[in-house]
């Protein structure tokens, strides 16, 4: 019984102290986590523009990638200069001039949170981040007594959850 009291003890007290030190987390990824549902539109972008030189003679797939302009299309070639959309591009010289519609540079950086792989600076953060919200889902149970009516309430709303995130994930 008094191995029960202690570990019930130790993960009210860790969920608590961690519970404070990942609100400001929460409160980032909440926000980059909300714009990044909007991305496809142009919520709170601004319109920026670039005249850069690049390689030479890229193909329409490599220029895309090389700008980072997502499905790039272009519609119409002038001798050397092809026109797309959002600009030009001479592939004789490598000029480039062209505007994309991007988030402020403090929110674009909030967006980067969700977009970070394994190679990234802030792969740990993330990494300790999920681990951390794991570890919620789990000392949450230590929460109340497993006997009260808050716990059963409890396990039902978990289940609840559970079965409306997997619903939503294949629908």
């Amino acid at each position: 019984m008094d191995k029960i009291k202690n570990t019930r003890s130790f993960m009210r007290i860790v969920h608590r102290y961690l519970g404070y030190f990942l609100a400001g987390i929460m409160a980032v990824y909440s926000v980059s986590g909300i714009l990044l549902v909007y991305r496809d539109t142009d919520f709170l972008k601004k319109e920026k523009n670039y005249d850069k030189v690049i390689d030479k003679n890229l193909s329409e797939k490599e220029l895309g990638k090389e700008l980072k302009i997502k499905n790039l299309e272009v519609e119409k070639t002038e001798g050397t200069v092809l026109k797309f959309k959002q600009g030009t591009y001479d592939a004789s010289t490598g000029q480039a001039k062209y505007s994309k519609k991007e988030l402020p540079f403090v929110l674009d950086k909030m967006t980067k949170l969700h977009k970070a792989q394994s190679k990234d600076t802030l792969s740990p953060l993330n990494t300790f981040f999920g681990v951390s919200l794991f570890f919620f889902v789990i000392s949450s149970f230590w929460m109340f007594n497993p006997k009260t009516k808050a716990f059963k309430r409890g396990i039902i709303f978990t289940i609840a959850g559970l079965i409306v995130s997997i619903i939503l994930i294949f629908i």
